[in-house]
């Protein structure tokens, strides 16, 4: 038999011949994604394989290509590496203060445990699990302590809040690797009132050392005047009436002085006072 070099394959698929090269071309695409059996798992995940027939499967694909069962199986991929956290909540102290408090918390899922948690949990487990147990664990630590035992022990409050939401996460297969109390908010009175304390405190430390001051100044000048009277003491008990004469010729300047009146001048030093009668 005689081939046709004029026939086309294509003319013989209604509406085949119609469509472009681009359609075509997706749809390979399409179905090879689709009936694709590898997938490739990026840095810092774990793929969880979910098979049509049996659910999630008890093996986990690390990094890197791994091959699959297309269509029968698909792979969900979750995120192992170090991930932040950030919880508000609000509580009561001990002193019924309330208290608004901001949570840092930084977690990781255990890698080979994403299958169980996407089983348990699925993939909100920060909303479903995380945010709930740090809002209930701070209400429980807050209710241990005063307001202002929140401010000045804020590192043991931080470290009941770390250890009882690690001990609560564990049981989802969540590590806590650290957690900080970013801010601590109270009510405009309570404020108001710690204001009003902190200043009465300075004023009264202020005028305790002054008071000390006082003293001091006081006990200084008691101190000097007794060195002063000590000192005129001694002077007085030293000087004589011959040291008197020499420091009264020390200041002469050799006039005698000039008196009017009476029997004539009076004669400055009593030449015969400190001689010796012979």
């Amino acid at each position: 038999m005689a081939l046709n070099k004029d026939f086309d394959p294509m003319s013989e698929v209604p509406g085949l011949k119609k469509m472009s090269p681009f359609v075509i071309v997706a749809a390979v695409l399409f179905l090879v994604w689709i009936f694709s059996p590898f997938v490739v798992v990026g840095a810092g995940e774990r793929g969880v394989v979910f098979n049509q027939f049996h659910g999630v499967e008890q093996k986990i694909l690390g990094e890197g290509f791994s091959f699959i069962i297309p269509v029968v199986e698909r792979v969900v991929k979750m995120d192992v590496r170090i991930r932040k956290s950030d919880t508000r909540a609000t509580a009561a102290s001990k002193d019924l203060q309330t208290v608004g408090t901001e949570i840092v918390l930084n977690f990781h899922l255990f890698p080979d445990k994403v299958n169980k948690i996407y089983q348990d949990i699925g993939l909100e487990y920060e909303k479903r699990i995380i945010d709930p147990a740090v809002a209930e664990i701070v209400k429980a630590v807050c209710a241990e302590f005063t307001a202002e035992e929140l401010i000045t022990k804020r590192q043991i409050v931080k470290e009941e809040i770390k250890t009882a939401l690690h001990k609560r996460l564990m049981t989802s297969h969540i590590s806590m690797d650290e957690l900080n109390i970013t801010d601590f908010q109270f009510s405009k009175i309570f404020n108001e009132a710690i204001e009003s304390k902190q200043t009465a405190e300075q004023l009264a430390l202020k005028a305790q050392r002054d008071l000390e001051r006082v003293k001091i100044e006081g006990q200084q000048k008691i101190v000097t005047a007794k060195a002063e009277a000590e000192s005129q003491r001694i002077q007085k008990e030293t000087i004589s009436p011959i040291i008197l004469q020499l420091r009264a010729i020390e200041k002469w300047d050799g006039k005698f002085p000039q008196v009017l009146g009476g029997s004539g001048a009076m004669p400055f030093i009593n030449i015969d006072a400190g001689s010796t009668k012979k």
